[in-house]
């Protein structure tokens, strides 16, 4: 299979606006390896709409109270088999004081331990990640619901559409 490849050019402070955060918080999560500038290798760091709507999941989950320790491990266990690892699973947050990274796939909710992901037994009240706009069109089940119906787990043990 081709490797991906990137869309669209825009600079951190484009990518900043468009996820409502500045240019700087840009900069700082590329630097802390939260995100990447895959247009760019040098100084002005070019970011693609697929680094972008990965922004976009790293700002909704702090913003849902996920810290960055979490955040971080959730990254480096889904980036061994994507550029763009939080865009290629169904991630969602749990509900509550202490919301958690949580994978939907057909076989169940799976939040990330010391062990890997586990499969919660019993479900949580959980939101679904859905960049909006032109975003969401680069992540799976955006605008759709998160309930896993119809749904079955692919060899990454993220879910797809059944066809």
């Amino acid at each position: 299979m081709a490797p991906e490849r990137p869309h669209g050019r825009f600079l951190a402070g484009e990518a900043g606006d468009l996820i409502g955060v500045s240019g700087t918080t840009i900069g700082q999560w590329a630097r802390r390896g939260y995100i990447r500038a895959s247009r760019s290798t040098g100084d002005p760091h070019v970011y693609s709409l697929e680094d972008v709507a990965e922004a976009w999941v790293v700002h909704a989950l702090l913003e849902r109270g996920v810290g960055h320790a979490a955040v971080r491990r959730t990254i480096a266990v889904l980036g061994d088999d994507s550029p763009w690892p939080l865009l290629g699973v169904p991630l969602a947050t749990t509900d509550g004081a202490a919301p958690r990274v949580v994978l939907c796939s057909s076989d169940g909710v799976f939040a990330l331990s010391d062990r890997g992901w586990q499969r919660l037994a019993v479900q949580p009240p959980i939101q679904a990640l859905r960049p909006p706009g032109a975003i969401g069109i680069l992540v799976p089940g955006a605008g759709g619901d998160v309930a896993t119906n119809g749904r079955r787990s692919s060899s990454t043990g993220a879910s797809e559409p059944d066809r």
